[in-house]
């Protein structure tokens, strides 16, 4: 249908003006993946940046032109679960940095939408490790993914080892803290994309915070980083933790958009350059 792939292009370029997107394939990819694919029958449920604080809007039908807008769609609304906005996600996955052939790992991948835009960009020589907690989102991601057989897709919270590395790791629900898990399978010059926020209020779905890329360039026990977006998201399950979100919401009334400039695993003493300490880490 060349109307639709008018649409598919003209919304990829609308994302990269948005985003400021630096890599050409994922501009492609986001012309390319069809979104309709990786989300439940329509009409469906939307939420533009004027609907803050509102209810969703409804599309007026099925029609799948309605979803190559910059707007985050429902998955299940009754659990506040969208698919994600393509701009915001779009910069977490360009500072990613990803190549072809580039191993990715992918925490809540939902229905797949992202994990597709990842694996067009990776192609048939990469490889991509979809987890996703909700049993049946990862079955409905699976069958959406088939096609593609590079990609992984597997039902947990992601925070066994996973026995392999990854050039880029993108987490798509909110955490406390990095995991172990994470930390150690990010490869030597690979990068990791991780939202921290604390839920508003204790307990409630969504999170706000802010995401920070880790980048493994001093040989995995010390790592830069820095903030890269604000963020509100979807709390993560399995991979929160009540004294770590405690230590996070007082980290945060310190200011909201630290100078945060390397994460630490070795072992040391709080300090005032401690900015977000835990056991196996810290964020300084």
């Amino acid at each position: 249908m060349i109307d639709l792939d008018l649409r598919r292009r003209f919304f990829a370029e609308e994302v990269q003006a948005v985003a400021g997107l630096r890599t050409l394939s994922l501009v492609d990819a986001f012309a390319t993946v069809e979104r309709e694919r990786f989300l439940r029958p329509g009409p469906w449920l939307m939420r533009g940046e004027g609907d803050f604080g509102g209810p969703p809007r409804e599309t007026p039908d099925a029609d799948p032109r309605h979803v190559y807008h910059n707007v985050v769609l429902a998955i299940e609304p009754a659990r506040q679960l969208f698919n994600g906005q393509p701009s915001t996600i779009g910069i977490w996955i360009d500072a990613l940095g990803l190549v072809a052939g580039a191993r990715v790992l992918h925490v809540g991948a939902g229905l797949g939408y992202y994990t597709a835009i990842m694996a067009h960009v990776v192609g048939p020589r990469g490889r991509v490790v979809a987890i996703e907690v909700d049993e049946a989102l990862a079955s409905e991601a699976r069958s959406n993914l088939r096609s593609l057989g590079w990609v992984d897709v597997r039902h947990g919270n992601a925070t066994e080892r996973f026995g392999e590395r990854f050039d880029a790791i993108v987490i798509n629900a909110g955490a406390t803290h990095p995991q172990d898990a994470w930390l150690d399978a990010v490869a030597p010059s690979g990068r990791l994309v991780l939202p921290l926020t604390v839920t508003m209020p204790p307990g409630a779905p969504l999170g706000k915070g802010f995401v920070v890329l880790v980048t493994n360039d001093g040989g995995g026990l010390e790592m830069s980083a820095r903030v890269l977006t604000l963020v509100m998201i979807y709390s993560g399950v399995g991979i929160r933790d009540d004294s770590m979100a405690e230590r996070l919401g007082k980290a945060f009334m310190r200011g909201p958009f630290p100078g945060i400039s390397r994460l630490r695993r070795d072992a040391h003493e709080p300090s005032p350059a401690c900015w977000l300490h835990g056991d196996t880490f810290c964020l300084q």
